[in-house]
């Protein structure tokens, strides 16, 4: 495959406005060629002058696309993932790639399998976090990621905080680690909060997700005498203050990280390597975590993660 791939987005709602259309005019090697999305008004606006559609269905059919994104909720994605696998077309699924494990396992079994979108993997600061980390020794991971759900807008999906932050972080947790998540030997869950506590390959990870507070990002990694290793942080109410003074002009840090993301399915969909790119498998380790941190929330004693 030669020349700009072409991209059917599927799933027209906030994450589409802010984050995958500017990401799709800046990122190299790609273009969009068609929206689709249920409402007429959110895949007009995200489409624009391009063919748009009601589903994935309509666009694999009426539409020439190379790939699919699906930023559509996550009840939708098995089923669309299987049209396009069927059509040819190779598919990016948002996060999270599925409801529960079952999903993300069914997901895995496609041929060829699909990629699931972690997007901070490409953010600059985590990829600064991954290059400081040693390939081996223990480690101390304590992970944050906080927003206020009400700013940010979303049309349809409202997610629990466990669905809807915390895969971000359990996949930030084996990224960073090198290795899988052995154990959840705590859960704290509400609609707007998730805490965690996860036994790692290599240590442990805490986890605190809240969808009620302002925006904040985290990522601290210590050695097993408690010593910190490195460090990133985003967010707060004084950055955003400064932001809003100093960056007006500057891209938002979301954008860069689905520009980057893009440019590296782009590669992997050619049969170069996708560098930090998540597989259909990674999701699935994720959401067997997920799975096991809601029933480690109503039992007494630490849930091991199913292999």
């Amino acid at each position: 495959m030669s020349g700009e791939l072409t991209i059917g987005l599927v799933g027209c709602g906030r994450l589409a406005e802010v984050g995958y259309l500017p990401a799709l005019r800046a990122a190299r090697g790609v273009r969009l060629g068609a929206g689709a999305d249920p409402d007429p008004q959110r895949r007009g606006r995200v489409a624009g002058d391009l063919p748009a559609f009601e589903g994935a269905g309509a666009l694999l059919a009426e539409a020439a696309v190379d790939a699919l994104v699906l930023a559509s909720p996550a009840a939708a994605h098995l089923d669309d993932a299987r049209r396009a696998v069927a059509a040819g077309v190779a598919v990016l699924v948002e996060k999270p790639p599925a409801p529960d494990a079952a999903g993300a396992a069914a997901l895995a079994g496609l041929d060829p399998a699909p990629w699931v979108a972690f997007n901070r993997r490409f953010g600059a600061g985590q990829r600064a976090v991954h290059a400081a980390l040693p390939a081996t020794g223990s480690l101390d991971l304590r992970l944050e990621l906080c927003y206020r759900r009400a700013g940010w807008g979303a049309h349809v999906v409202g997610d629990e905080a466990l669905l809807d932050l915390a895969p971000h972080l359990v996949d930030l947790a084996c990224w960073l680690s090198g290795g899988e998540v052995r154990d959840v030997q705590r859960a704290t869950l509400s609609h707007e909060r998730a805490e965690l506590h996860l036994a790692l390959e290599r240590g442990r990870a805490r986890i605190r997700c809240a969808a009620d507070r302002p925006h904040r990002e985290l990522i601290e990694a210590r050695d097993a005498r408690g010593a910190l290793m490195t460090r990133h942080s985003e967010g707060g109410l004084v950055a955003g203050l400064r932001a809003r003074v100093t960056a007006r002009n500057a891209p938002h840090p979301l954008v860069m990280s689905l520009t980057a993301q893009l440019e590296a399915f782009a590669q992997a969909v050619r049969g170069a390597p996708g560098g930090a790119l998540a597989t259909a498998a990674d999701g699935h380790a994720v959401m067997t975590v997920l799975d096991a941190a809601r029933s480690r929330a109503t039992h007494a004693a630490p849930v091991a993660v199913a292999a």
